[in-house]
């Protein structure tokens, strides 16, 4: 399952290739996501 999810997190992420900032936010969102799923199982 963690595989499939790093997979669409760089596909997501090749598109925010210009912009730093935004490739940051997606990253902090996926991990925030990641770990509150984690955490209730």
């Amino acid at each position: 399952m963690l595989r499939a999810r790093l997979g669409r997190l760089e596909r997501k992420s090749q598109s925010f290739s210009r912009s730093l900032k935004l490739l940051n936010a997606c990253v902090r969102l996926f991990l925030y996501g990641y770990k509150a799923t984690r955490y209730l199982r």
